[in-house]
């Protein structure tokens, strides 16, 4: 099997949801979680606190800088993810689908490098 990144990705102009909203969303996702671990094809995943709590460590000179904020300035930032396995492509944009409609975003699909030294 593959693994996948499934990420979603918010927007500087994105507002929060009033909290009935959110307690929606979350119930969504709590359902799909269940139902992505119990398929086999759960790894791992998570959400984000707000961009606004980052920060970046740059240890490639000689002291290491540390610094508030998101590496990149960009308007959209990761706001959460999964790690699924999936037999093919095909099968992770499924995944892909099903978490779109449950936390009601798009959600970016990537497979991660094949280490197997194939």
């Amino acid at each position: 099997m593959v693994q996948y990144l499934l990420s979603v990705h918010s927007t500087d102009a994105d507002t929060t949801p009033a909290p009935e909203v959110m307690e929606k969303i979350y119930a969504r996702v709590d359902t799909f979680n269940e139902e992505v671990k119990a398929s086999g094809n759960w790894v791992f995943g998570g959400g984000l606190h707000p961009v606004t709590t980052a920060t970046v460590v740059d240890a490639t000179g000689a002291d290491v800088v540390t610094t508030d904020g998101p590496f990149v300035e960009a308007k959209e930032h990761l706001g959460g993810f999964w790690i699924v396995q999936a037999d093919d492509l095909d099968e992770a944009l499924d995944l892909a689908r099903r978490g779109s409609q449950a936390c009601g975003g798009p959600v970016e699909v990537r497979p991660f490098q094949d280490d197997s030294g194939a």
